[in-house]
């Protein structure tokens, strides 16, 4: 007889020690405890012509965006398909996840998550389609349905359940992403508040606190919370990256140094989602004046950046481009721009959700910083002013998107000290965005930094 997950779910295997092994690997997948490989090994072993264990780990594989790794992914998937080929009626919800899986394997990431939603809508327990919809649609940049998923299914929840609150910590994030700041960080709260160890609602909190300008209250809140994410914790390398964020913002330029040098370089960065987030960070030091050359050379030097890479997700590929324009290498960042254009947009791709990513904002945003890199900052300027009301189109949080503003800030700076009357414009560009910077969050010391540099006075 099939057996059922805590939450009620049909479960096409009749072995306990491979529903428990699930169970766990599930758990890892939203608290980001260690990675959900072995558990999934183990379900295996206990059942071997269970499909989902497979379906799982090229999911997870798949979800930390390596082009390098889609080829153990494609084979994973590929014996769960070969598995449920025969399988009875009642593999229904591994058929679904198989199918969605595909479609990320595919690159149809959107067609993923409406399979996703469109099982949520009948199995809101079903926490694997909760976490897997939520991660590609913010790669997708979606914000709408980062708050709305997680709100359809959390009635249907049981508060007792031991994932309910990485579940309340998908929604609060889905909350701050859709500038419901208060909402987001009673939720985030209310989360932690039923278990300590949830690094989703840390983070999500101290997304509101960024958002806010509040980046003493977020170094605080780092701190108080950095026994549950600092160590054993996947997400620990992207609240380094807040925790540093919450120090620039307060222009403590040496001790954002320190933590990229501690926690953001060299073998802290094992994957690229976290090489973004050192390229980021080196990439607003860059734009602050800081020679970070050295350590920028030595980030693509551990990056897999062949040839092959280029194309898969323009999020990752504009943050590889910033980490070579950042490193001064202005012949390799020119030879990648042309790469990635030439695989996104190959034959075949259109269906592919980075097509649309790469060719909305993508491609042009990469134009605009290779602009700014070369010294046309009047061209930087106006490439960046015009992509930065799309740019959530290609995936990321506000906080990370955020460098298209810092980075426009510094060509209209650039710009606008040039002693033509016809660079006007670019000082008008920045004091606009200067102005709508203030409207959710007081005056930092960054902020105030650009409007010096601009030559507009803030009160």
């Amino acid at each position: 007889m099939a057996l059922k997950d805590p939450r009620g779910n049909l479960l096409g295997t009749d072995e306990p020690a491979a529903r428990d092994a699930v169970e766990r690997a599930l758990w890892r997948m939203m608290s980001f405890y260690d990675t959900p490989l072995a558990d999934l090994d183990r379900a295996a072993q206990a059942d071997p012509q269970w499909s989902l264990p497979h379906v799982m780990k090229a999911g997870f594989l798949l979800s930390l965006t390596e082009p390098s790794l889609r080829g153990q992914a494609r084979q994973h998937l590929q014996h769960a398909e070969s598995l449920l080929q025969h399988a009875p009626d009642a593999f229904a919800r591994e058929r679904a996840h198989c199918e969605a899986t595909r479609r990320v394997l595919d690159g149809r990431w959107l067609d993923a998550c409406t399979l996703w939603d469109a099982w949520l809508l009948e199995h809101p327990r079903d926490a694997l389609a909760l976490q897997w919809a939520h991660l590609w649609d913010f790669y997708r940049g979606d914000a709408a349905h980062l708050r709305a998923r997680p709100a359809r299914a959390l009635p249907e929840w049981d508060e007792a359940d031991a994932l309910f609150a990485h579940v309340l910590a998908l929604h609060a994030f889905g909350l701050e992403e859709c500038n419901l700041h208060a909402q987001a960080e009673a939720t985030g709260r209310r989360a932690l508040a039923l278990d300590a160890g949830s690094p989703w609602a840390i983070h999500a909190v101290a997304h509101v606190m960024e958002m806010q300008g509040r980046f003493d209250d977020g170094a605080a809140w780092l701190r108080q919370q950095q026994r549950a994410w600092a160590e054993g914790n996947g997400y620990a390398c992207h609240l380094w990256w807040h925790l540093a964020l919450f120090r620039l913002e307060g222009l403590d330029e040496a001790g954002v140094l320190r933590l990229v040098d501690a926690h953001l370089a060299g073998d802290a960065l094992q994957v690229t989602l976290q090489r973004v987030d050192a390229a980021a960070m080196l990439w607003r030091l860059h734009l602050l004046g800081l020679d970070v050359r050295t350590r920028a050379a030595a980030l693509v030097a551990q990056w897999d950046l062949a040839d092959d890479s280029a194309g898969y997700y323009a999020f990752n590929d504009v943050h590889a481009l910033l980490a070579m324009l950042a490193a001064d290498d202005g012949a390799r960042a020119e030879h990648w721009v042309a790469r990635c254009a030439a695989h996104a947009l190959e034959a075949g791709a259109a269906a592919r959700s980075n097509h649309a990513m790469a060719g909305e904002v993508g491609a042009p945003l990469m134009r605009a910083l290779l602009a700014f890199a070369r010294g046309d900052a009047a061209a930087a300027v106006q490439g960046l002013y015009d992509v930065r009301t799309r740019a959530q189109r290609f995936g990321g949080s506000h906080a990370q998107r955020d460098l298209v503003d810092q980075t426009l800030l510094a060509a209209a700076a650039a710009d606008a000290r040039n002693s033509s009357t016809g660079h006007a414009a670019s000082r008008a560009i920045g004091r606009a965005v200067l102005n709508e910077r203030r409207a959710p969050k007081p005056a930092t010391p960054l902020t105030r930094h650009w409007a010096a540099r601009l030559g507009v006075v803030l009160p």
